[in-house]
């Protein structure tokens, strides 16, 4: 099974194993996957998600399953 790749730099995207490249949808949706990628390997607590994503603005009241919806 191949490893799937991520530039963050410029574009964000994703690239599959076989280097075709996918764009990441979203301001939040990037932002997770960026969070996700700087902390590769390690457990990232839903709080400190939620303050990552939302950085400067106010998250939702229900800011859990706002971030479950970001991950599907």
């Amino acid at each position: 099974m191949g490893r799937v790749r991520y530039s963050l730099l410029g574009p964000t995207l994703a690239h599959t194993p076989d280097g075709a490249d996918v764009t990441v949808g979203g301001p939040r949706v990037r932002a997770l996957l960026t969070v996700l990628a700087l902390r590769a390997g390690r457990t990232v607590p839903v709080p400190a998600l939620v303050d990552e994503v939302w950085y400067g603005d106010e998250p939702p009241a229900d800011a859990v399953a706002a971030l479950q919806a970001l991950v599907g």
